[in-house]
C-alpha cells in the first residue's frame, strides 16, 4: 500500500479504478450501505472498493466481496456486467482541499441472492435493503448508485 501522501497525490493525478456490487436479495432489493468514508460521505451507496495494481479482476473481484460483504465467497462468474462508470467528486478520501477524485468503475449486478453475514462497518455504519424504485426516489442515495437502476447522471 501506498503511503497517505502519495496515494493521495496518486488521486489528485490520475483517476482510480473500482468494482462496485450491486446485490439483490430474494424480496426484490439491494443491499445499500451508509457511507462513513468520503468520497460520498453519508449517502446511501452499493458496497464497492479500489482495483489494487497489479491484482487481477477475478482476485479483485473476490476481495472486494469479502470486504464489503463480510464471509460471502463471491466470484466474478456469479455476476454479470451491468456497465463502466466514472464517479466524479470534488472531494477526496482525506478532506484534502483542492482534491478532486475520479472513479472508472466496472458495475457488477449478483446474479442471485447470496446469504450476508457480519457485514463490516469500515466503509459503512448501517445497511438496508431498498428496491430500485425506492433507490430512484430517495436522494439520500448517491447519484452515483442510483445511475445503476437507471437514473442518469446529470453532467
Amino acid at each position: 500500500m501506498l503511503p497517505i501522501e502519495k496515494f493521495l497525490q496518486t488521486v489528485d493525478a490520475t483517476p482510480l479504478v473500482a468494482i462496485d456490487l450491486i446485490v439483490p436479495n430474494e424480496n426484490g432489493g439491494y443491499l445499500l450501505g451508509h457511507r462513513v468514508n468520503k468520497p460520498a460521505q453519508g449517502f446511501w451507496f452499493v458496497p464497492g472498493g479500489r482495483i489494487r495494481k497489479n491484482e487481477r479482476l477475478d482476485d479483485a473481484f473476490r476481495r472486494i466481496a469479502c470486504d464489503e460483504l463480510g464471509s460471502a465467497a463471491v466470484e466474478r462468474t456469479d455476476a454479470a456486467l451491468v456497465g463502466v462508470y466514472e464517479h466524479l467528486y470534488e472531494d477526496n478520501f482525506s478532506g484534502q482541499p483542492g482534491i478532486s477524485t475520479h472513479y472508472v468503475v466496472l458495475g457488477y449486478r449478483l446474479r442471485r441472492p447470496i446469504k450476508l453475514e457480519n457485514l463490516p462497518n469500515t466503509q459503512h455504519t448501517a445497511y438496508r435493503w431498498a428496491t430500485e424504485e425506492e433507490i430512484l426516489g430517495d436522494s439520500a442515495v448517491h447519484l452515483n448508485t442510483r445511475a445503476y437502476f437507471g437514473e442518469p447522471l446529470s453532467r
